[in-house]
């Protein structure tokens, strides 16, 4: 801050420091002013010059140190107060933008807020047709063409959920509901969501549940599950997945095991990157890259840690860490906080 005091009052000092040189050159030609007496001036001069930039460094600066010490936020009040009319200048202005800034950003807030109750509605309302549909394709007689169909409204149907539980994460903390969850039911449930599409496909399950409870939240534990059976069913031909289930160190560890093609090592860091679909399957128009980066950000939520670990052309094991008991309490009482 020094420096850029000296490096703005530059022109000052230097034209002090010329004004001083001007007066020892007069005095040096004319020999009728002593030029001791006036060596003696300039001292004095550069004396008090000093002690006046040394004073005015500490008062001039106080409102530019809480402009650069400031957090990177609208909150104006760590600022300290105007000591000049410059400074009561750049105060208001920023007073200005800022007002600005607050009502943009609760404009957009509402605007957002506004979008996301409209896709809701939509996605709510398509839903409708769709059961109608899926009653109407449990009538068909028609073997192959319904398993096609059924496929095809399977895919919608996903899609539609993965976009409602999207719009919903970001305000998944007034939307948790953490009780025991019963493990088995969850996952027979989206299995026979998924019957016909496994059943085309020749896939079936090995479930093995040591531990069928957890701590948690039913419906985002669902949607996790969701996405990694779904994701298994789809890179999977006629085989097996394994689910089991097991207690280590206070902790319930679910594994879910397929043989499907796999996950290139360069591409493991990255499957849960917002968007991201694979470098070895570019081609593969139906993913949406959005299924995993999902399920991260539900799981981070629900403080389940996902580990994955894949070889190309071997499968995929995902595996669900669930929290303790204890760390769940801490959550409550985060959530209560932050809901106050």
């Amino acid at each position: 801050m020094v420096r850029k005091f000296l490096i703005e009052r530059i022109s000052w000092i230097l034209l002090f420091l010329f004004l001083q040189l001007l007066v020892l050159s007069i005095s040096f030609v004319d020999t009728t002013i002593p030029l001791e007496s006036m060596f003696y001036i300039v001292f004095l001069s550069l004396l008090i010059f000093v002690v006046f930039l040394t004073v005015r460094y500490s008062k001039e600066t106080k409102f530019y140190r809480s402009l650069e010490e400031r957090s990177n936020d609208l909150d104006l009040k760590s600022l300290a107060i105007p000591d000049s009319p410059f400074e009561h200048i750049v105060e208001q202005s920023m007073i200005t933008q800022t007002e600005k800034l607050k009502q943009q950003a609760t404009y957009n807030r509402l605007m957002l807020e506004q979008e996301k109750d409209d896709m809701l509605a939509w996605i709510h309302e398509v839903k409708t047709p769709l059961t109608t549909m899926h009653l109407m394709l449990e009538r068909m007689n028609d073997e192959e063409l319904k398993a096609l169909m059924t496929y095809e409204w399977l895919r919608i149907y996903l899609l539609l959920d993965q976009q409602l539980h999207q719009r919903r994460i970001p305000f998944i903390e007034n939307d948790l509901y953490v009780d025991e969850v019963d493990l088995e039911d969850i996952l027979f449930q989206e299995i026979k969501t998924l019957q016909s599409w496994c059943i085309h496909k020749g896939i079936g399950f090995d479930i093995d549940l040591t531990v069928a409870t957890v701590m948690s939240d039913a419906k985002w534990v669902a949607f996790i599950l969701r996405q990694l059976l779904t994701n298994a069913v789809k890179y999977s031909d006629a085989s097996d997945i394994y689910i089991r289930s097991e207690k280590q160190d206070e902790q319930v560890i679910l594994v879910i095991e397929d043989s499907g093609r796999g996950i290139d090592a360069k591409d493991l860091p990255r499957i849960f990157d917002k968007g991201f679909t694979s470098t070895t399957a570019h081609h593969d128009n139906a993913a949406t890259g959005m299924g995993l980066y999902l399920t991260k950000n539900v799981a981070q939520a629900l403080l389940i840690h996902i580990e994955v670990q894949s070889q190309l052309g071997k499968g995929t094991t995902f595996t669900l860490a669930f929290p303790k008991r204890n760390d769940f309490v801490n959550l409550s009482v985060t959530l209560g906080q932050e809901n106050l």
